[in-house]
């Protein structure tokens, strides 16, 4: 089985070659990139392209690596230990009642080889993918309140994502198949706003992107717009029934139409007009 681009996804021959090598190599995909760039959308993808099922855990800042093998509610088993038989309380004998399992534990368990997609990473403690090193190395863990021993029925592609807010862990580095997405450029860029809105007229397209890119390089920007942000904007601009001579119309040195699908902060708006007050003046002068 070979991942390669789908009805839906334009994937570069370089993410391509990444995914295809880190599951030869049965090694987990670090993926990196610019928020927007289609990290998380690349693990579903590749999940529709092998004709696997996607098991997704989303990481965020209290999440803890047991949490992704299994939880044990000894609350719950207290709270039903008072209560009499047939109301609940004939299940305090078996503690796997009170066993929730974690995404790697469904993922290990399931009938046929799935894509596990590990979420931004990056949001977690920085201990926590070195937790996860025994896990993913050996395709097993032990759950101790039950004595059982969960093992990989069938090795899971694994991808893990990070938009790159700490550094990751060197042990962990090492046990993975690195790739970053590079923003793609324009004539990529067009190959995927095509997919997404297969009518658009190219000269729409042509001045939309024209404005984009000029948004993206100009310089000071804190938060560049993104992939998905340009599709959000091109949506909204093709159901304003937008013309390519009406978006040009607002000139270099004017906010493009429906901005706020692009710029995101008070400060690169407050730039954008800086700059097009500067460039005007020299343009007098």
């Amino acid at each position: 089985m070979k991942f390669s681009s789908t009805a839906g996804y334009i994937a570069p021959p370089d993410l391509q070659m990444a995914v295809n090598a880190a599951v030869t190599l049965q090694r987990p995909l670090l993926v990196k990139g610019e928020p927007g760039t289609g990290k998380t959308e690349l693990a579903r993808q590749v999940a529709a392209s092998l004709g696997m099922n996607l098991i997704e855990w989303g990481i965020k800042s209290t999440t803890k690596a047991q949490q992704g093998l299994y939880e044990y509610d000894a609350v719950a088993r207290l709270r039903d230990s008072h209560l009499p038989m047939g109301l609940g309380g004939e299940r305090v004998g078996d503690v796997a009642n009170y066993i929730r399992q974690g995404k790697l534990w469904q993922a290990f368990c399931a009938p046929a080889r799935v894509v596990l997609l590990i979420d931004e990473i990056d949001k977690a403690d920085i201990e926590f993918p070195n937790d996860l090193l025994a896990e993913l190395d050996s395709m097993e863990f032990h759950v101790y309140e039950t004595g059982e021993t969960i093992r990989a029925l069938h090795r899971p592609v694994v991808i893990i994502t990070s938009n790159n807010e700490k550094d990751l862990p060197d042990a962990f580095l090492r046990r993975c198949f690195f790739h970053y997405i590079r923003f793609p450029d324009e004539a990529t860029l067009a190959a995927i706003v095509r997919v997404h809105f297969p009518h658009i007229k190219e000269a729409l397209l042509t001045a939309a992107l024209t404005q984009f890119f000029a948004l993206r390089e100009m310089p000071g920007i804190k938060k560049k717009p993104s992939t998905s942000e340009v599709l959000d904007w091109l949506k909204l601009l093709l159901a304003a029934d937008m013309t390519a001579d009406q978006l040009r119309g607002t000139g270099k040195n004017a906010l493009p139409a429906l901005h706020g699908a692009l710029l995101k902060t008070e400060a690169d708006v407050a730039l954008f007009e800086k700059l097009a007050f500067l460039s005007r003046g020299d343009g007098r002068s």
